[in-house]
C-alpha cells in the first residue's frame, strides 16, 4: 500500500503557516540528525508541529504497519495531537485512543492500522496486552509532556509499553518544565536537548469584532462559536455587566464561570479551580483576573468592554500571550464606538462560526480533607482508582489545599462517585464528597 504524501511546504500552506518558529526549526534539524531528542518549551509554543513535521520524513509510505507511537498524559492532549496531525493532510492515517472512550471505537479505528498512533499509556498498554496491533514496525517513539505522565502514575504502563517496542530507533521527549528526569527504562542515550524555556517573547494578535447592536451580545455569541472549544477569559468592567453576560450565555447553553471582586472569596477560588481543571473553558471576569491569578495558558481573551487605561489593556492581554505562547485578544466593539488612543487601528475580522462550544466532559468534586489531615494527591488518586473504579485517564486535575481538595471527574460519573465515596475514610479521616 503506497501512501501519497504532501510536501512540508504543502502542509504549512494547508495550516496557513508562513514560517516555523525558532524552536520548531531547531527541533526539525535535531530530530533528523540525532537518535534521542529532548524538547523543552512552554505550553502553546507549537511542540506538536515541532515533532510531527520531522516525524513524517521518517515514515515509509509503503508500509501498512503502525510506525510511530505518541504517548501523552491526557485524553485532551491525545485528541489535540490527532486533530493537528489530521489537519496537516499528510496522507498518513492517524488515530487516538484513550481511556473513557468506548473500546469498540478503538477496534473500529484499528481494523485498518494507522501509521501514527496517539494514546494515553493506560489505553495503549491495554491494546498491547490484547495484541490489537504489532509493534515491530514502530521505529519512532514520542513521549509528549512525559513528565506529567509520570506525575499521574503512568510509569508502570510506560515501562511496559517501551519494553514491548523492539525496533525503536528514534526517541523524542517533550516537556514544558525544566525539572525533567528521564527514567532509565526509556532507553535514552546522550540526548540532544533543546531548551527554549527561557524565551519570553509574546506572540499576541489583536483582532476587532464589530457588533451591529449596542449590547454586543449577539456578536459575542458568534465570536464564541468562532473560537470553538478553546479556553479564554471574557473581560468586563463591572460586576453588573458580568451578570448580564452570564445570564445571556446561560440562556444560550454556553458553560462558564464568573470572577469579580464582589464575590465571596470561596466562590472566586472555586471559579478558578473549575477553570483550571476544565470544568468550564470560559471565565467572565473584571480586571481582578488581569494579573496575579493562577490560570493556565489561554487561547484567547475577549474585551467585551475595553478598560479605561492602557495598562489594564496590556495586563488583560498578558493572560493569553505569556512566555513564548501565541495568543489572540479580541476587541468586541459596537459599530458606532471608536477605539481608545492606546489601541492601534486594527482591521475588523469576519467571523467564521465553527460550532457552539461543547459542554465540558468534567465536573468538580469537593473533598473535605487536605494536607493537614496528611492526605496526599496519591491518596486521593488511589481512592478514585480503587473504590471509584476510574481508569487513570478518567481522573482529571487534583488540587490539594490545606483543609480540602478538589478533583475533576467525568461528568457522567460524578453523581455516582458522590454516592460511592461520600463518608469514605482517607488516612483515618472520614471525608465528605460533594458536587460543586
Amino acid at each position: 500500500m503506497t501512501v501519497h504524501t504532501r510536501s512540508q511546504q504543502q502542509i504549512l500552506e494547508k495550516l496557513d503557516i508562513t514560517a516555523l518558529n525558532s524552536m520548531q526549526l531547531a527541533a526539525q534539524e535535531a530530530i533528523a540528525r540525532h537518535r534521542d531528542v529532548v524538547i523543552l518549551s512552554p505550553t502553546g509554543t507549537g511542540k506538536t508541529l515541532a515533532f510531527l513535521l520531522p516525524m513524517l520524513e521518517l515514515l515509509d509510505n509503503n508500509s501498512a504497519d503502525v510506525q510511530a507511537l505518541i504517548l501523552v498524559p491526557s485524553r485532551e492532549l491525545a485528541i489535540q495531537i490527532e486533530q493537528v496531525a489530521r489537519s496537516m493532510g499528510s496522507g498518513y492515517k492517524v488515530n487516538a485512543v484513550y481511556g473513557g472512550r468506548a473500546f469498540v471505537k478503538d477496534k473500529e479505528d484499528l481494523q485498518h492500522l494507522p501509521t501514527l498512533l496517539v494514546g494515553t499509556p493506560g489505553r495503549i498498554a491495554d491494546h498491547l496486552r490484547r495484541g490489537s496491533f504489532a509493534t515491530e514496525g514502530i521505529k519512532t517513539l514520542v513521549l509528549d509532556e512525559f513528565d506529567k505522565s509520570l506525575e499521574v502514575g503512568f510509569e508502570g504502563e510506560m515501562r511496559e509499553i517501551i519494553n514491548g517496542l523492539p525496533n525503536v530507533s528514534k526517541r523524542v521527549m517533550t516537556s514544558a518544565t525544566q525539572q525533567v528526569q528521564i527514567p532509565g527504562f526509556v532507553g535514552v542515550l546522550k540526548p540532544k536537548t533543546l531548551n527554549f524555556l527561557g524565551e519570553q517573547k509574546a506572540l499576541l494578535t489583536i483582532k476587532r469584532v464589530v457588533a451591529p447592536t449596542k449590547d454586543k451580545l449577539g456578536a459575542l455569541e458568534q465570536l464564541l462559536c468562532h473560537v470553538g472549544d478553546t479556553s479564554g477569559i471574557i473581560f468586563c468592567n463591572f460586576k453588573d455587566t458580568i451578570q448580564w453576560v452570564s445570564d445571556f450565555l446561560t440562556k444560550q447553553g454556553i458553560a462558564h464561570g464568573c470572577f469579580y471582586g464582589g464575590m465571596e472569596q470561596r466562590d472566586r477560588e472555586r471559579a478558578l479551580i473549575k477553570f483550571r481543571n476544565k470544568t468550564h473553558n470560559l471565565l467572565i471576569a473584571t480586571d481582578l483576573a488581569a494579573r496575579g491569578i493562577d490560570v493556565p495558558e489561554l487561547d484567547f481573551i475577549i474585551h467585551y468592554q475595553l478598560p479605561i487605561h492602557s495598562a489594564e489593556f496590556t495586563h488583560r492581554n498578558g493572560r493569553t500571550a505569556r512566555m513564548n505562547a501565541a495568543g489572540t485578544a479580541y476587541v468586541v466593539q459596537w459599530e458606532k464606538e471608536s477605539l481608545p488612543e492606546f489601541i492601534q487601528e486594527t482591521k475588523a475580522i469576519q467571523l467564521r462560526p465553527n460550532k457552539r462550544p461543547k459542554a465540558s466532559i468534567w465536573q468538580t468534586l469537593f473533598i473535605s480533607g487536605g494536607r493537614k489531615d496528611k492526605i496526599s494527591k496519591a491518596d486521593l488518586a488511589g481512592v478514585f482508582f480503587k473504590q471509584g473504579k476510574l481508569e487513570r485517564e478518567e481522573l482529571g486535575v487534583i488540587e490539594l489545599k490545606k483543609d480540602c481538595a478538589f478533583v475533576a471527574v467525568p461528568k457522567q460519573k460524578a453523581a455516582a462517585l458522590v454516592q460511592l465515596l461520600n463518608n469514605t475514610r482517607i488516612k483515618k479521616k472520614k471525608v465528605r464528597v460533594t458536587l460543586i
